[in-house]
């Protein structure tokens, strides 16, 4: 098993949550981190950890990230809408990375860099995030993608008022989302809210800022969410497409499928 342990990173900030798990013992890999970068209304125990990513990662000789966005997880909910913009979070990454100083890319050093998984919201960050710092990121794996922008979609007066007298929500992705979002008990929905808001003001467009890197997309055959997952393939010009059989948005990233594609991509 991989070994954690919690580090603050002076600097980033305290929004939020990072934590370090350390390469199994008697493993070797490359010595440039991965950072898991969860999906909305998850967090990195519940996206990575509790699916055996770290587990997975670890034992294959990885040095893992994790990071709980703002409103998720362990990282505070922040009472300003902008320290849950995508432009915020994607600085606050740049500035983690910087903390750890990690340098530029370089071909004959493995030291160099970073890699990036993001699913879902993650992987729409990791998409721009890849794009604006190209010379951090040395390979990405982006589960459950899509060039739509579903939380930019979501109808927030229509969940405002379910929370507040039950009102029947008549677009289904919405309902839907507003449902992932209240599945867990510890999260807070107000926050989650506030997100999106944010989102609103930065939607996705992920053809005005396309990464070059290698990238290897992963979705469900019945994930909704993903359908436009050929489209990003066709942006990038340098992607891998695979689809997960019988997988959900929801599951995806339970299968052992897709762990196994994802280091044997990031090993290459």
């Amino acid at each position: 098993m991989g070994r954690h342990r919690e580090q603050t990173v002076e600097g980033v900030d305290p929004h939020l949550n990072v934590r370090i798990h350390e390469a199994a013992e008697g493993t070797t890999g490359p010595h440039r981190p991965v950072i898991l970068l969860h999906g909305f209304a998850s967090s990195a125990k519940l996206n990575w950890e509790d699916a055996g990513w770290i587990t997975a990662l670890t034992q294959a000789g990885r040095r893992v990230v994790t990071v709980d966005l703002p409103g998720h997880g362990g990282s505070p909910s922040p009472e300003e809408m902008d320290a849950y913009s995508p432009s915020r979070i994607r600085a606050d990454l740049l500035q983690l990375i910087y903390n750890a100083h990690v340098r530029p890319l370089k071909d004959d050093d493995d030291s160099t860099g970073v890699d990036l998984i993001g699913y879902s919201l993650g992987a729409r960050l990791a998409w721009e995030f890849g794009a604006t710092q190209p010379e951090m990121v040395r390979r990405m794996v982006l589960g459950g993608p899509g060039v739509g922008d579903p939380l930019a979609d979501f109808d927030l007066r229509a969940a405002q008022q379910y929370l507040a007298d039950g009102t029947e929500i008549a677009d289904p992705t919405t309902a839907e989302l507003l449902r992932m979002a209240t599945l867990v008990p510890s999260n807070n929905v107000f926050a989650l809210l506030t997100m999106i808001e944010a989102i609103k003001i930065e939607p996705f467009v992920p053809a005005e800022a396309v990464p070059r890197m290698p990238v290897l997309l992963v979705a469900g055959e019945k994930d909704e969410l993903a359908t436009t997952a050929p489209e990003l393939a066709k942006l990038s010009g340098n992607a891998e497409l695979l689809w997960l059989p019988a997988r959900t948005h929801a599951n995806a990233v339970t299968s052992r499928a897709f762990k196994n594609a994802a280091i044997e991509f990031l090993a290459g």
